[in-house]
Formats: structure tokens, sequence, C-alpha cells
């Protein structure tokens, strides 16, 4: 836009309507200004105000003139329409984007160069410092994750840190930003922050050092009483409802609300905060916590359900709080559980109770860690048969609220994977040799702090084993599903891996589950500048997850061979057959208990408190009117249908390779 200096008579009229200006010819406007857009309004330093011709309306639907009022600005450019009006203290060293709404605002300002929370220092896991991460515009919880554990790779951390630093660099500006239609009422003190587009702000107390980055496609929302300083936010999250945040990173699709605090955190994809309170923690994609008295601290979560009362100690009252702990993908903790780090818990586990030991179950998934008598006891493989832990499986990836269109963290949301697997593999070896070293006769094994029970480690062997077998099952089928063979040779062919790349242990990187070697090449090609800048990291990374389908199949026919006891070369149809066989066999017995686990639901006992005021039979209806009948619950159904659906597949799949053993 053309902007051009005020005339004798518009200055005139402007000081008629109150205003003052220490240097009118610092005033440039739109060759359409009209004085009657101005009132009451002090200006100072370099001013630039384009066109204000529209009408504002307000919420309650009150209608307003574009233009300034009751302020003082300094130095500022005022884009097209815009309303501001009763700016208590001032405006200073800001852009102010197009349709941007400003009232009653105590303060707008930003002071000398600011990197607006780029490069910003967040002590997770250890709150003494150590595994600090460097947050940026762009953060994703892989990287995160990188930057946190792998500290014993010094040069590493040194190159990531210097090319974050580089980045925050060119962020770096003298003048704050407020984009294109956002709106900012009732609020207290901006300082040192940039706002993107689309955001609504209202009744925050402070905001201080930070990024909101908002835009059309999933607008940020702050609420009434919010205090943030030395923030980052992305796209789509809303912080509300006096949450107190300190030193943060909040990701896509996160809410924090209910007074939630946390400081020296970071909260990567559709995080949820309500009322409790964060310290130190990594919470990666999907962790929730909705209770007051819950406090995660100096923790790793990702997919985490807290329970009420879940709380933990990083603290032994000697060295100070130095001590962290991980809860691998897909756990939950109980109404008053307690876990004492340093520990590790293995993916997809329940921990009830209060945990005083140090364990690591890591390598037991899909297991209940439960106290009773002061004593921790382990479940191995029974959460493979809970209908809970299928529930949450299905809900993730339905309750993604990632609008926006660029998506930063990469997420596999699936609950049989080769991170999972190979560690139902690792978890059989160790039961099986708990079990020849205690004896058959033992009643009680002991495994890193935890007790197994006689019965929990058989009934653990045999779920982890049909977890084996469904997860191959389902593999080989999908494998060869479409494809058409009419030799043994080609079948095989069909088998063979496509490369070398994911043979070996897979990791998951909050979130991102990929081979261990991939993600090594990378960090090796950072530390030799091969990869120097971090978009082509972060792109790394997403391609890595794009090509997890691709990836996996060359680590599932490794485990072919170890499970058959064959090479690729040597694995007949009949041996495929059997595979599927038991495979079906699997899906159906794990559906199976599925089923009767949701059944329990629905027992009498489960309807306690219902009919209050009747007999059985006004319980009974009382029950089905609030939560349905068993046998037209959407999710039992879902379970009936996967059986017919399965048994069908394995009846496809079979005759295939018959087929083409017949040819032979």
């Amino acid at each position: 836009m053309n902007y051009r200096n005020l005339t004798n008579t518009e200055i005139e009229q402007l000081k008629q309507q109150m205003c003052t200006c220490d240097e009118w010819s610092n005033i440039f406007v739109a060759p359409d200004f009209n004085t009657e857009t101005i009132f009451n309004v002090h200006f100072n330093g370099v001013i630039q105000i384009a066109s204000q011709t529209a009408t504002i309306k307000l919420y309650g639907g009150i209608k307003r003139k574009a233009g300034i009022y009751n302020s003082t600005l300094h130095n500022c450019s005022i884009g097209e329409n815009c309303f501001i009006n009763y700016v208590k203290n001032h405006i200073s060293n800001y852009n102010i984007g197009n349709n941007v709404i400003i009232n009653n605002v105590q303060l707008i300002a930003n002071d000398g160069e600011s990197h607006f929370g780029n490069a910003q220092k967040v002590a997770v896991l250890d709150e003494s410092g150590g595994r600090e991460i460097l947050i940026y515009d762009q953060l994703s919880a892989p990287l995160a994750y990188i930057m946190t554990l792998y500290r014993h790779r010094p040069e590493l951390i040194q190159k990531l840190e210097s090319l974050i630093n580089e980045y925050a660099n060119q962020k770096a500006f003298k003048r704050g930003h407020i984009g294109n239609n956002s709106t900012i009422t009732n609020t207290g003190a901006i300082k040192n922050v940039w706002i993107g587009d689309e955001v609504y702000i209202e009744g925050a107390r402070l905001i201080e050092n930070g990024s909101i980055n908002s835009n059309h496609e999933a607008p940020v929302k702050i609420g009434n009483d919010v205090i943030m300083k030395d923030f980052i936010i992305q796209s789509g999250s809303s912080v509300v409802e006096g949450v107190i945040v300190s030193k943060c990173y909040i990701g896509q699709g996160c809410e924090l609300g209910k007074g939630y605090s946390a400081e020296n955190s970071v909260f990567f994809a559709n995080c949820q905060g309500f009322h409790g309170e964060a310290c130190s923690i990594f919470a990666g994609p999907y962790t929730v916590t909705h209770h007051k008295s819950t406090l995660l601290i100096a923790g790793m979560y990702s997919f985490l359900n807290a329970g009420s009362g879940s709380n933990q100690s990083n603290h032994m009252y000697k060295l100070g709080p130095i001590h962290q702990g991980i809860v691998e993908r897909g756990s939950k903790t109980t109404s008053d559980s307690y876990l004492l780090w340093p520990a590790k818990i293995g993916p997809f586990t329940l921990v009830m109770g209060r945990h005083y030991k140090n364990s690591d179950t890591s390598n037991l998934p899909f297991s209940y860690l439960i106290e009773a008598n002061d004593k921790s006891w382990l479940a191995p493989a029974v959460n493979l048969r809970s209908v809970g832990t299928i529930r949450d499986a299905m809900k993730w990836p339905k309750r993604d609220k990632r609008a926006d269109s660029n998506k930063i963290d990469s997420i596999n949301f699936n609950l049989l994977s080769p991170f999972t697997i190979q560690k139902m593999v690792k978890a059989i070896e160790i039961l099986d040799t708990l079990k020849k070293v205690s004896g058959e006769a033992s009643n009680e094994y002991i495994y890193q702090n935890t007790s197994i029970t006689d019965n929990s480690l058989r009934r653990g062997m045999k779920l982890y084993n049909m977890g084996i077998d469904k997860f191959l099952g389902n593999s080989v089928i999908t494998h060869i599903n479409g494809k058409e063979f009419k030799s043994v040779e080609e079948l095989r062919n069909y088998l063979k891996p496509n490369s070398d790349v994911g043979k070996g242990e897979w990791i998951d990187l909050a979130g991102l589950i990929a081979p261990k070697s991939e993600i090594e090449k990378m960090l090796s090609d950072i530390e030799n500048n091969k990869l120097n800048n971090l978009t082509d990291i972060e792109n790394f990374l997403k391609k890595l997850h794009q090509s997890y389908y691709d990836i996996e199949w060359n680590w599932s026919a490794g485990l072919l061979e170890k499970r058959m006891g064959k090479t690729i070369d040597e694995i007949t149809p009949a041996d495929l057959v059997k595979l599927v066989e038991r495979w079906r066999e699997s899906v159906i017995e794990l559906d199976k208990m599925l089923y009767e686990d949701a059944k329990k639901e629905f027992q009498l006992s489960a309807m306690t408190g219902f009919g209050s005021d009747g007999d059985a039979k006004t319980k009974m209806a009382d029950f089905e009117m609030v939560r349905g009948k068993f046998e037209t619950n959407s999710f039992v159904s879902e379970i009936l249908t996967h059986i017919e659906k399965k048994t069908q597949l394995g009846e496809r799949a079979i005759a295939q390779i018959k087929a083409c053993c017949n040819k032979n």
C-alpha cells in the first residue's frame, strides 16, 4: 500500500479529537484515511495506518467503526479494518495485521530484539538440568525425544542446539507481530509475543516471551486468567481457565484448562491437561491428565491416561530432584497410584497401587503392575485381553484434533508393531528363563523388583505367543493380499524382504515407531554435517514415518524365519497355512476374551445405583436406557464383526496359498 503524510487539516481535526503526537510527520496513512476513525490517541515514533473503512462486529452483536480509540501507539503499523480501543498503557513496536480487534487491553509491547520463545531451554525429566531441550517453532516429538535421551552423544546435541540457535536468530525481530483476524480483549500485558493469524485471546493475565503459531486452518485460543511465560504454542491448541505455563512447549491440538499448571515441560500433539500439575515432563502425543490431585513430574510419557491422584517421586532428599522415569506408550495409572523414580514401565501397562521400589518392566508389555501388601506384582500380557486397551487404540486416531494440514508430529497408532512385538519375543525369553532358573515348583518369581505368580507367568507366555501370532499372521496376509503367485518360488519371492532397512531393533520416538538403525544413521549424518538443516532433519523423520509399512515387512520377514525355524527359501505353503490357522485361532480367542471382558460392564454388579426407587426390573430398564444393551453395544458389535471378518480373511488366505501348493 502507498502511504502518505497527514494533511494540516487532518492534523488539526485529530487534535480536536483529543489526539496528540510528538512528531506528526512520522504518521503515515492510507490514501483514503478518514479522521473519524481516530479518537483520543497518542502517537509516538513511526506509525503506519492502513485503510479503516469497515464496520466491526463485536461479541454480542455490537457494531463499531474500524479505527483506533483511547490508546497510545509507539512504532506500530496497523493493518486494514482494525478495531483498537482502550489500550490502558500502550502498544509498542508491533506490526498488526488486517481485521484485528484489540479491545480493553493493558499493554502490548515488544522490548528490544526478541526470539519469541525460540531457543528457550526447557529442563525436562531432570529438574536440575542435564536434559534441556531447546524449543523452536517446528519442533517435533521425535526430535525432542532425541534431544532429551541422547545426551551420551554430546557432539550430536551440540549440533542440534547450534541449528536451533541459528533458527532462533533468524526469527529475531525488534517488532512483535499480531496476525490477521486475531482478537485480543479484556487482557493484561502481552510482552514480546509473536501472535499468528486467527488467534483469540480473552481475559488472559500475562503472556510473555513466546510464539502463538495459529493459522486459519487451526486457530489458537487463550482464555481467562491465563499466565504464559517463555513458551511456544502450536496451531489448534487452547490454553484457558486460569492455566499457568512457564518454560513450556505446547504442540498441535492440545488442551490445557481448569487451573492446570506446568513448568519446564513439553506437550506434543493432542495432549490434555486439566486441574493438575506438571513439572519437568516430556508429554508425548495423547498424554492425558484430568484430575486436580494428579502430579506428573520428571517423567516421559505418551498415550498415557493418568488417573486421579497419580503421583511420582524424583527426589531422594540426597542429591536433589535428579531421578527420572519413563512410562512407555499406551499405559494407564489408576486412582492414587504412585511410582518411585527411577523406573521404566513397559508399553500398554496398567499401574495400580503404590510402588516403592525401582522397577524396569519395559520388556514385559501389556502387563498389570499391581500393589498388594507393599509388594509390586506383575501380571504379564493380561492387557492384551483387556477391552480398554483395544478401545484406546481405536479412539486415538478418531480423537486427533490437528486441523492443520502441516502436522508436525509423526504418530504411529498401531497397537502391535515391531516395537511391541520385539518386546513380546524378549518377554517370552525372560519368563522362560525365570521358570528354568527358579524351577517348575516355584509359586513366585522375582523380576526387576516385581513379583510374578506361577499362574501369571504361564498365562503371560501363552498370551504373548498369541499376540506374536496375531501380528505375524496379519503381516503375512497383508503382504500377499492381492498378489498373484503361480508357484512356490513366486510365493517365496513375495515373502523376501525388500531391503535390509528395519531388520534390527525398533524404537518408539514419542509416537514415531522406526528402525533404530535408520535413526542412528540420521544422527551420524547430523554429527558429520551431512544433515545440517532443521527442515531436512524433520523431513527425514516424516519420510521414515510414511515408509513404515514398506519397512515393517523387512522386520516381519525375519520374525517369520525365526518362528518357523526356516529361511524364506525353505518355507513351504503348508507352513504358511499352519501360520494362518494359528493366526486365526489367536485372533478369535483374543476377541472372545475381549468379548467376555466387555460383558463384565453389563453384569448385575455394574448396575448398582441404577433404578434407585424401583425393583430389579426397574434397575435393568434404567441401566439399559443409560448404558444400552450388551448385544447392541457398538464396541461389542464391532468385536463380533471383527471375528467374522478375520475368519473369512483367514479362509481366503488359506485357499490362496493352497491353490499355489496344488499347482506344484
